[in-house]
């Protein structure tokens, strides 16, 4: 694993965090009315989906029960279409996927450990 990819996962898990933390104890209903957290937190999740143009096409593969094209996709629905993304489709990430993600990603990197390529 190249020092970029290492450093996109560690990315990664940050954003996660501060979704998670942004949402903490919301229910769809407050979410949906705090302009704010809504802007946080979709701005956290659109850095995930940049970052995955940093991982190879080999790690992708080597991890593909990561539904990467699935990441891309929804980072790019939230910077070219911001007005029309769904609500409820964010939340249903922040409720049912990036928890998740976030296994997915400390498991690579607990596997890939000594794996780094530094250069």
């Amino acid at each position: 694993m190249k020092n970029k990819e290492y450093i996109s996962f560690i990315k990664m898990i940050e954003y996660i965090d501060k979704s998670i933390e942004y949402t903490k104890g919301y229910s769809f209903e407050e979410f949906s009315i705090d302009n704010k957290t809504i802007d946080a937190t979709v701005f956290n999740i659109s850095q995930i989906g940049e970052l995955v143009k940093n991982i190879s096409q080999e790690t992708m593969d080597k991890y593909s029960n990561i539904e990467w094209n699935m990441i891309k996709g929804l980072r790019n629905r939230i910077v070219h279409d911001y007005e029309g993304i769904s609500l409820k489709s964010i939340w249903h990430v922040l409720e049912y996927d990036i928890e998740d993600l976030k296994v997915d990603i400390q498991n690579i990197l607990s596997q890939e450990k000594d794996n780094i390529d530094i250069q």
